[in-house]
């Protein structure tokens, strides 16, 4: 709503009635002689301006306190404005658009009629004018102010100013002036409702020097931003005026159209605001330096790192468990364990996405598929997946970068990684953690704490880009053989999921749905050229292959397979069958003797069982007593803590002398050789201890060993049977070498729930807690000779 100042001549007022209609303002209040247009668009309003005639066009204009579509009495202010109708104009709608010119305030004392339209009885109100100083100093004040204002603002035309200095009156001019100020509907209705005029004035003044105020505020912004919007456009014009320069002198060609795309990579690169800061500060040196200064390439190098980084790509996730179940068992054979820990985790991330959640570390033997078990979970994940190898890493600045003063820096190997993944979110696998060195120049695992970390990785910083990277979005997964290399800091952040060697069922299975089908293709074959027979493939496990994975497995069907391939190439026509009897035509003699069970029980031959890398193992421990000084022998490539193990079980075997029917004064006349047969490989560790003292009993009492009992454990100088590791893998081996009876600690019996139930159906496991259940089991003792653990020793 806007008004007119009244004219310096104002017409005659027409009389006033006592009885008026009354029309409701929504959010509008009308100053005595002003002129006003309204718009009228209520039903009960347009009846009522239909009403007025030629001679009577004089209306009540009373403001509403809030805005309701039909008012009631209640709603209306009782302070308005009479006014006169002076134009009325129909709009094609069916509203009308009003041109009112205020007359007189009036008090609404009551609602005569609210039908068709409201009717009141109102009461004239007149100004209470005092003449003085304080007056004409509030008037001269308001009107500096106002013409201030006039000058400041670009809504209000300077003829304002003009028609406010023509108003003698302080009343009328204190209307003037708030109808022309942004004055809420309360505030313009206090103002209304002020009979008091140098009140009116005071007010109007206060509100003049908020308006003012504000104004000098805008205006102090709007040049601050003219001013930086003109640094900027003449900045542009003077660095278009350059390049033109340069084009002219034939300087502009390759550089200037290298730095226009340089701007252009880092403003589509959508960095965070620090980086692309800092890179454009780089782009700004650049353009100083002449192409042939050394640090120009050095420049160009880290923006081309700095564009490159997917800073904002990220591939959206797609968690659905029975698709990655799906995955998962068509990628691998068995592991169920590993299996159900992993669609765990991904349930986790289905249901709270920007959980940080544990870092998973395949721990296992070689060729197990630790690697490709993180290929699965990005499949399964919709992630893409990048791989980096940890083996042999000895310096601090492969994790982290080299700083840029070094000639041929570049960023570390995670940061490496993620510009090859093109996301910011991929699957990066961290393989043979297990083999970080450390050196002088640093420990790489130590700088891996702070990129595993969840708590700290999302601010990571590459000593080459300085600026900070977000790998809180990364999907780290370990890899390594065993725990014992990784340092405890670092193994603290990772969970670790062990990883079995496979059995020979197993291995079977893999080579018959994976191997073989993978192998056939990667040498042009099909089945209906080439088909390897299910017994020869398990004598290729059996004969030809040592080790806990397929690695090994797959490369002598890969053997088998170009030997047929090229017997294909040659000419030869129809299927190429290979039988189990065939494997050594194609692979040569058997490279792999398994050992094998004696063909009877022998005095002082025990067979133990051992754990390694490549699975499970079949020891026979041997033990001769031999005319000497009481000596013992240890042969066979043994470690300390194996040698300590056979100390500790001859004492033993000596404080059972008397159960076990043996003269003490044999083991002072006579030396005890202990022999672990294959002493070219090293062996270590306590899990033989059992088995050394089983042999040497077996040697001193003269009983022969039950050749189908194997047994490992621990043991201590009473006769104790502790637990021992590997036991899976050993069951496993005593099965394959035709063990009948395994012997094993009684605290041990919690492992076998990961022992494959066709193993466990096969073998009869003993748990034992003392070395005297061990003799029982493994040498024909005599039911006399049967001893107890609690029994004192013999001296």
């Amino acid at each position: 709503m806007s008004a007119a100042a009244p004219g310096t001549e104002t017409p005659q007022m027409p009389a006033i009635p006592d009885r008026i209609p009354v029309l409701p303002l929504h959010n509008a209040v009308v100053f005595p002689l002003m002129v006003t247009p309204i718009h009228v668009g209520q039903p009960r309003s347009l009846r009522l301006v239909a009403d007025l005639g030629p001679g009577n066009r004089i209306v009540g204009l009373v403001a509403l306190r809030t805005s309701v579509e039909d008012a009631s009495p209640a709603d209306l202010y009782a302070v308005g404005t009479a006014a006169n109708v002076v134009q009325l104009i129909p709009l094609p709608d069916g509203h009308v658009n009003l041109v009112v010119q205020g007359l007189r305030r009036v008090r609404l004392e009551e609602i005569v009629q609210q039908d068709p339209y409201f009717v009141g009885r109102i009461t004239p109100l007149e100004d209470v004018v005092a003449d003085g100083p304080e007056t004409e100093a509030l008037k001269r004040s308001a009107l500096e102010m106002f013409v201030e204002l006039v000058r400041l603002s670009p809504l209000l035309p300077d003829t304002l100013a003009a028609a406010a200095l023509n108003l003698p009156e302080p009343g009328p001019l204190a209307d003037f002036l708030a109808v022309h100020l942004n004055l809420s509907l309360e505030e313009r209705q206090e103002l209304l409702e002020t009979l008091d005029v140098r009140a009116r004035l005071r007010k109007v003044t206060m509100y003049l020097a908020r308006e003012l105020e504000l104004a000098r505020i805008g205006q102090r912004v709007q040049a601050e931003i003219k001013e930086e919007m003109d640094r900027g456009q003449r900045e542009a014009f003077l660095r278009r005026q350059l390049e033109a320069i340069q084009k002219e002198l034939g300087l502009l060609d390759e550089r200037g159209q290298e730095l226009q795309d340089l701007r252009a990579r880092i403003a589509s690169a959508k960095m965070p605001p620090e980086v692309q800061q800092e890179a454009e500060r780089e782009v700004e040196r650049l353009t100083k330096l002449p192409q042939a200064a050394p640090e120009y390439s050095v420049i160009r190098t880290y923006l081309d790192w700095l564009t490159s980084l997917p800073w904002s790509v990220e591939t959206p996730d797609r968690v659905d468990l029975a698709e990655a179940r799906r995955i998962l068992d068509a990628d691998h054979e068995d592991l169920e364990k590993v299996k159900e820990r992993i669609l765990e985790f991904l349930a986790v991330r289905a249901l709270r996405p920007e959980s940080k959640g544990p870092i998973l570390c395949f721990v296992g033997p070689p060729g197990v598929g630790k690697t490709s078990l993180g290929q699965s979970i990005a499949r399964a994940l919709g992630r893409t997946f990048t791989r980096l190898s940890l083996g042999g890493v000895r310096d601090e600045a492969e994790i982290r970068g080299h700083r840029r003063t070094y000639v041929g820096a570049l960023p570390g190997r995670i940061i490496q990684a993620i510009r090859r993944a093109g996301t910011r979110n991929p699957v990066l696998m961290l393989d043979e953690l297990d083999k970080l060195g450390v050196d002088f120049r640093g420990d790489p695992a130590a700088a891996l704490l702070e990129v595993l970390d969840p708590e700290q990785n999302h601010a990571f910083l590459d000593h080459y880009l300085d600026v900070p990277f977000d790998l809180s979005r990364v999907l780290f997964i370990g890899t390594a053989n065993i725990t014992v290399g990784i340092p405890p800091a670092l193994l603290d952040r990772l969970e670790v999921i062990e990883i079995p060697g496979y059995t020979e069922d197993q291995k079977l299975a893999i080579a018959l749905y994976h191997l073989v089908p993978r192998q056939l293709g990667e040498h042009g074959l099909t089945e209906v050229r080439l088909r390897i027979e299910e017994e020869a493939v398990r004598r290729v496990i059996r004969e030809y292959t040592r080790e806990a994975g397929v690695r090994g497995l797959e490369r002598e069907i890969a053997a088998i397979c170009r030997k047929a391939a090229r017997r294909v190439a040659e000419g030869e026509r129809g299927v190429i069958v290979v039988r189990a009897e065939d494997v050594p035509e194609y692979l040569g003699p058997p490279k792999v003797f398994p050992e094998v069970l004696g063909e009877r029980d022998e005095v002082g031959v025990v067979t133990g069982l051992a754990w390694t890398p490549t699975g499970g193992e079949v020891l026979f421990i041997e033990a001769a007593l031999v005319r000497g000084r009481g000596r013992l022998i240890l042969t066979g490539h043994l470690g300390e803590v194996m040698q300590e193990s056979a100390r500790a079980a001859l004492t033993y075997v000596r404080s059972r002398a008397d159960a076990l029917g043996v003269a003490p004064e044999v083991f002072d006349r006579h030396d005890l050789h202990v022999h672990v047969p294959s002493g070219a490989i090293p062996k270590d560790g306590p899990s033989a201890g059992v088995a050394i003292a089983t042999a040497i009993a077996s040697a001193a009492a003269r009983l022969p060993a039950r050749r189908r009992v194997a047994m490992t454990g621990e043991v201590t100088l009473r006769g104790k049977v502790l637990p021992v590791g590997g036991i899976r893998e050993k069951l496993v081996a005593a099965e394959r070498a035709g063990v009948e009876t395994v012997v094993l600690p009684r605290r041990n019996e919690k492992d076998l729930q990961e022992v494959p139930g066709r193993i466990r159906e096969r073998l009869r496991l003993v748990p034992v807690e003392s070395m005297d259940e061990v003799l029982r089991e493994a040498l024909p003792l005599p039911e006399v000779a049967a001893v107890h653990a609690s029994d004192p020793p013999s001296s």
